[in-house]
């Protein structure tokens, strides 16, 4: 039986989509956007897309993406193939829904439905010793449904995770259970479905609160810095925010409900929007993740258009 958090999540979605249909910015903000390329195509045939659901890039600018086919490919930021496909040990059960880049440059995947976090080499290897949880349960180093896993300064790593425990749980470099924080709820420090992670410069993670349609900014030991953000269409309003990335000034926050890109200063003042729903170049339908390459670029994980596009904002 699926948890009261998870239908009520998905009740406010379907709502959204149906009531809403064409998202976008309602109120004018600088038109800075720029798309610059749009790339992949649909099929599950080598270097195509099915329904593309996380996305991470390298140090030298490799995208890893992970699609509803359970494989992983690993791209330029052109669109070329550079690897793979590899697939998921085990997606019976469902595919994963985050990945991220840890310290030692190999890919950690939250492996959504099997309650836990497996790590692959750059080359798609399987690193069996440094598998985080498996475990289905609300205890220390259990999960429910884990969404993203990033990495501090110091090697500690966070998991997220959402159904009945809406949490944070806390790692050791060594994979030992430091601490947890959250819980179902809309109140400051609670949760409703965390559904990615980002961890800035002075270790402060943020998260997108995506069924609270905010951000919550916290420190290493779990205490809330900021929290802003709230439902809606207009700028500066956000509907289901599911990923974020972070440069020296600004937050970017993919929007799954609004279907476009949004900036931020760090206090939550939008800057500029990019995006609305649709199917063409420059539209996008259910936007999943985002990456920033060393050139300043976006790329956003387009997932229901089954394809990337590559912005300026």
């Amino acid at each position: 039986m699926q948890s009261s958090a998870i239908v009520n999540c998905r009740w406010h979605l379907l709502w959204l989509l149906s009531v809403f249909g064409i998202s976008g910015c309602q109120e004018p903000v600088p038109p800075s956007g720029q798309l610059e390329q749009v790339w992949g195509r649909r099929g599950t045939s080598v270097g195509r897309l099915q329904k593309p659901r996380a996305m991470a890039i390298d140090a030298e600018d490799n995208i890893y993406i992970v699609d509803m086919s359970a494989r992983i490919q690993v791209f330029d930021a052109n669109g070329n193939l550079r690897r793979g496909p590899w697939r998921m040990p085990d997606f019976a059960n469902g595919k994963p829904t985050g990945i991220s880049i840890d310290r030692d440059g190999n890919l950690a995947v939250a492996d959504t439905h099997y309650y836990r976090v497996l790590f692959f080499s750059p080359q798609g290897k399987l690193l069996d010793r440094k598998t985080l949880g498996g475990s289905p349960g609300n205890g220390p180093g259990q999960f429910g449904l884990v969404t993203d896993v990033v990495q501090d300064s110091q090697g500690n790593y966070y998991v997220s995770e959402y159904g009945e425990f809406d949490r944070i749980q806390k790692f050791s470099a060594q994979g030992a259970f430091v601490l947890q924080w959250g819980g179902h709820g809309d109140q400051p420090g609670q949760f409703r479905r965390p559904q990615n992670l980002a961890i800035d410069q002075r270790d402060q993670i943020w998260v997108c609160d995506a069924c609270n349609h905010r951000i919550q900014v916290f420190d290493t030991q779990g205490r809330l810095l900021k929290i802003w953000g709230k439902h809606g269409q207009e700028a500066g309003q956000l509907a289901y925010p599911y990923d974020l990335v972070l440069d020296e000034r600004f937050v970017y926050v993919c929007e799954f409900g609004n279907n476009r890109v949004q900036k931020f200063t760090p206090d939550g003042q939008s800057v500029a929007c990019w995006g609305s729903s649709g199917r063409r170049a420059g539209q996008l339908h259910n936007p999943w993740a985002l990456v920033r390459n060393r050139a300043g670029q976006l790329l956003v994980l387009d997932t229901n258009n089954h394809r990337v596009q590559k912005i300026r904002l």
